[in-house]
């Protein structure tokens, strides 16, 4: 509960965060944007204040913070209130699912990406996106860990240790992206999409639900 008291509190603070770092912003939005279709039904779980389920056209949102929630449905997002663990639809009710950094905030990554398989269709498309730990910002993120209301209770995985979670959850991994090959502050202009992962600090992972 206490991740969820952080953005409950300082919502106002989260969205200034993407005004500041417009750039990053967009760069991860694009860098999402090839992963995400248009077509058929989806989900962003832990959707926070639908910054990216909105631009990318994915319906539906999920975040146990109302105060996240009130600013997602003024983005145009069909809002619920859960947690990943124990998502409140059922079995087969998306063709698509959307996870933003999400993952280094649940108390359990391996029981939100068996929920997130139990809400796909047969086939359905998952792409989760995450801050490398091995990356530079991701070591800087864990060096200034306790400075941050936001990260401070996080938990930060490398793209190995996402690898072994998606496969464990019986997802097949289809391709890689990255971008922000930059520290944080020193991202003025929008950068690209570069294939594989390893040498930027915005990873997205393509997966679909075997079976």
């Amino acid at each position: 509960m206490t991740r969820v008291a952080a953005f409950e509190a300082h919502h106002d603070r989260y969205e200034a965060w993407f005004k500041k770092h417009e750039a990053a912003y967009i760069s991860e939005l694009l860098a999402l944007r090839p992963f995400v279709s248009w077509e058929g039904r989806g989900i962003e779980i832990g959707v926070g204040s639908g910054r990216f389920a909105a631009p990318l056209g994915v319906q539906v949102g999920v975040d146990p913070s109302p105060a996240m929630l009130a600013h997602a449905a003024q983005r145009g997002i069909e809002v619920v209130a859960g947690v990943a663990e124990d998502l409140p639809f059922a079995d087969g009710s998306f063709d698509q699912a959307l996870v933003v950094t999400t993952i280094c905030f649940v108390d359990s990554p391996e029981r939100m990406l068996t929920e997130v398989r139990r809400v796909l269709k047969p086939g359905g498309r998952l792409a989760i996106g995450f801050i490398d730990r091995e990356s530079v910002l991701g070591q800087n993120c864990l060096v200034h860990q306790a400075e941050s209301v936001f990260y401070r209770e996080a938990t930060f995985y490398s793209a190995d240790e996402v690898v072994r979670l998606l496969l464990k959850a019986r997802f097949s991994i289809s391709a890689w992206g990255q971008t922000l090959a930059r520290p944080l502050s020193e991202t003025r202009e929008i950068e690209p999409l570069r294939t594989g992962r390893g040498r930027c600090a915005f990873v997205i992972a393509a997966a679909k639900r075997d079976g």
